[in-house]
């Protein structure tokens, strides 16, 4: 009965990277948080205790597609785990951070799409809207890559409008994790940790929709974000009780 369990491994598909050159400290320092970080993944992963949970209204499976996904910057590492291996494209900033991060989530299935919400966004979003057209789902961290923290950009209410393809948002509420003492509290999970992902109701944006109504639609795309994280924070305990049960 797992979600997790059916897999759609993507065909290789070319990831949008430009000339960029790092100094050899970096390239040495990048080799070591790429591995280091897809082993943590890969290694904590298998042993979270995960339920999945979902507003009436919201998307049915996983891997259901095409939809815009968002999410927090600070739950990547449990969703890169739970996501892997649906060929999910995202957007992948130009920067130091940004490669880094890129190149952890392309060893389990994502395809990163370059520019950031500060810089190359509008070919980013061409390139998310071609992946929405091909048939896959992409997805946002709102609030990164630099914050403000837990605070929705308009980008996706605008890729939903020019697509056609609704919004969709969840977070990933952790009990026992180790935080860092970095801008957006970024979470990693202990090994056998519960974990509850709540997916809220699906979003449509009208393509006729007026930037007024884009004001209305990403500050509901907002509300369902804060709801999702409170409902998540205050029920992941439950996780592993008949009210919330384990995925197998």
């Amino acid at each position: 009965m797992s979600e997790v369990s059916i897999r759609e491994v993507p065909p290789s598909a070319p990831t949008e990277t430009g000339p960029r050159r790092f100094t050899l400290r970096q390239r040495i320092i990048l080799r070591i948080i790429i591995g280091l970080g897809y082993w943590v993944i890969r290694i904590i992963g298998p042993t979270m205790r995960v339920c999945i949970s979902r507003e009436d209204g919201a998307q049915e499976t996983i891997g259901q597609r095409p939809l815009i996904g968002s999410f927090w910057h600070a739950c990547i590492i449990p969703a890169t785990y739970m996501c892997r291996n649906l060929g999910v494209r995202v957007m992948s900033s130009n920067s130091y951070d940004g490669e880094y991060m890129g190149r952890i989530i392309r060893k389990f299935g994502f395809v990163a799409v370059k520019g950031s919400s500060s810089r190359n966004a509008v070919r980013a979003l061409l390139g998310l809207r071609r992946a929405l057209g091909d048939g896959w789902s992409v997805a946002f961290t709102l609030d990164g890559p630099r914050g403000p923290r837990y605070k929705v950009k308009p980008g996706p209410v605008a890729l939903a409008r020019s697509s056609c393809v609704p919004l969709t948002m969840f977070h990933m509420a952790v009990d026992r994790a180790w935080v860092l003492n970095t801008w957006d509290r970024l979470i990693i999970p202990k090994p056998f940790s519960r974990v509850l992902m709540r997916f809220g109701k699906l979003i449509p944006v009208p393509s006729d929709a007026s930037d007024e109504e884009l004001e209305r639609y990403t500050a509901e795309l907002q509300a369902s974000l804060d709801r999702v994280r409170n409902f998540a924070e205050a029920n992941v305990s439950k996780v592993g009780t008949t009210e919330f049960p384990v995925l197998q």
